[in-house]
């Protein structure tokens, strides 16, 4: 009897794309695809963060660059996508968040959050797909959502926008980009403990409200979605596109 095999995790040879990768779960994401063999490049407006990140890929013997790009600046963003080889992955990562009870709202609020979560992660993944298909490479992009994108919150009315937003063009972006072998799903993770939701958990009744929510009793950490973005990136996800990998510790089963 001859067994099947199972399909490989690797990514050698295979080059990726991760924004807003200097810190937190971007950070997770690029060194999981790095430690896989993926040749990383590191993107985010602050040049520090990515360099020192690509540096302690490069001294864990993975590969890895970084590049100053602010995915609110479309021109910069189409004179990257110009100027680079076509990337095999895409982590759309690079996000925002301004929790207030939506009649605090103001258009500021609106334009922050919703250009950068939405606008921005629309043209990012269009220069990585018009890559993608000018070199003719069957692709992975992944797109970094929320389990807001899958429920309501109390004071997220534009967070919640935003990733129900993203979870619909990520189905209609499948859509368009199966024919030429190029996957796209989303990872709607719970809340994650990073640089930018550390100081939301300071406040002891928020903290116990999540957790509350949280069936598993713990809050996330970014190494919770290493593993969704490797099975995303690789072949063992080869007939997955258009679907939302939740990581949310239950939140959304009730």
């Amino acid at each position: 009897m001859i067994l099947p095999s199972t399909p490989s995790f690797r990514l050698d040879g295979r080059r990726a794309l991760v924004t807003g990768a200097g810190r937190g779960i971007g950070l997770a994401c690029a060194a999981a695809l790095a430690q896989a063999g993926a040749h990383v490049t590191l993107a985010a407006r602050t040049a520090t963060e990515i360099e020192d990140a690509a540096a302690a890929i490069v001294a864990e013997g993975g590969k890895a660059d970084a590049a100053v790009l602010d995915v609110s600046d479309l021109g910069a963003v189409e004179a990257f996508f110009t100027g680079h080889p076509a990337f095999h992955i895409l982590v759309n990562n690079a996000g925002t968040n301004r929790p207030k009870p939506m009649t605090d709202v103001t258009e500021d609020d609106y334009d922050a959050v919703l250009g950068l979560n939405v606008k921005s992660a629309f043209f990012v993944a269009q220069g990585a797909a018009r890559a993608m298909l000018a070199e003719s490479i069957k692709g992975s992009l992944i797109h970094m959502g929320s389990q807001m994108g899958h429920v309501g919150g109390p004071r997220r009315s534009l967070y919640c926008a935003s990733k129900w937003a993203v979870e619909g063009m990520n189905k209609a972006f499948a859509l368009d980009l199966a024919p030429h072998g190029i996957r796209s799903n989303t990872i709607a993770p719970t809340f994650i403990e990073t640089p930018m939701t550390q100081p939301f958990f300071e406040d002891a009744a928020f903290r116990d409200a999540v957790l509350a929510k949280i069936k598993l009793g713990r809050i996330g950490r970014p190494e919770d979605l290493m593993g969704a973005v490797l099975y995303l990136a690789c072949d063992a996800s080869a007939l997955v596109t258009g679907t939302s990998l939740l990581v949310d510790g239950g939140w959304t089963a009730e």
